[in-house]
């Protein structure tokens, strides 16, 4: 951790619109209970206490306090804490290339985007209740899902696993007092201190609204859809998602494996197009702040 401030976490609960034309989807039917605590937190950062609730004012004072680069990242933090209470927020976060790359050939990922770009994504850990990744992401990287480079308390770790390929070792499974929720098709018995959710799958894949929903009832309500790409994609195509951000790193892979890969199109007038607004993160990173939901809703 290197003491720079950042938004943490905000719940919130509800219902989101999909994107029409990609996929048969289910309205949010759930609500989070009424006695939830829907307010906008910093963890265990040096700036404030630990339950003291953050308001627009401080957040202007924490971006105050960082280069001014990174002012408009804050702002796109701050935008999903103002986001509607009574709705889910769920964001997904994807690095890659100029070109539109993740990770070479032979699948080396680390780090394709700099100090800032990385600083950036450990805010939007600290911002909400749960990340999730993809089985995948774990075989490949075994990440630690924490938040390290930014003031703020671990987010919930959630793995999609839907074919139980994964045994029980991986740092994400670490005992640090964040909640561990493993979501398959199939009963598993977890360790001690792993939460397990069964749903149904469809050719080995599980809805990602149904996911959402679990995870709602789990009491989780503002959700970072990590990874990897297959993971982030699969949300979009859904119409789960209400904010992706596309971190851009100043580089050429040339070949290697693609970040998002969505069903095809078959014209080019029913392409998404989300309003974004555009910020640098340092000097080899532009954060891409897509609003998926608003394009959703302008079909």
């Amino acid at each position: 951790m290197n003491g720079t401030p950042c938004i943490a976490a905000i719940v919130i609960a509800g219902s989101m619109r999909p994107h029409p034309g990609r996929a048969l989807r289910r309205p949010y039917e759930h609500r989070c209970p009424p006695d939830l605590d829907f307010r906008l937190r910093l963890g265990h950062g040096p700036h404030m206490a630990n339950n003291e609730s953050i308001d627009g004012t401080t957040l202007q004072k924490q971006a105050a306090a960082l280069a001014p680069d990174e002012i408009p990242a804050i702002a796109s933090l701050r935008r999903i804490a103002e986001s509607n209470p009574d709705r889910p927020f769920v964001v997904a976060q994807l690095g890659q290339s100029l070109d539109g790359r993740i990770a070479t050939p032979g699948g080396e990922s680390r780090y394709i985007n700099a100090a800032a770009g990385l600083d950036h994504l450990h805010r939007l850990r600290a911002c909400v209740d749960a990340v999730v990744v993809g089985a995948g992401t774990i075989e490949a990287d075994d990440p630690e899902l924490t938040v390290r480079r930014c003031a703020g308390r671990n987010p919930a770790r959630i793995v999609v696993d839907p074919r139980s390929r994964l045994d029980w070792g991986g740092r994400w499974l670490a005992r640090d007092g964040a909640r561990r929720v493993l979501v398959t098709s199939n009963a598993r018995v977890a360790p001690p201190g792993v939460e397990t959710v069964a749903l149904p799958a469809d050719s080995g894949a599980i809805a990602p609204h149904e996911i959402i929903l679990a995870l709602h009832r789990l009491g989780f309500a503002r959700i970072l859809v990590e990874g990897g790409a297959r993971t982030v994609s699969s949300f979009i195509d859904a119409g789960a998602i209400d904010r992706l951000h596309l971190i851009v790193a100043c580089m050429i892979i040339g070949s290697g494996r693609t970040g998002l890969d969505l069903r095809p199109l078959l014209r080019l007038g029913d392409a998404l197009r989300p309003p974004t607004e555009v910020c640098r993160l340092g000097e080899r990173d532009v954060l891409f702040d897509c609003d998926l939901r608003a394009a959703a809703e302008r079909e």
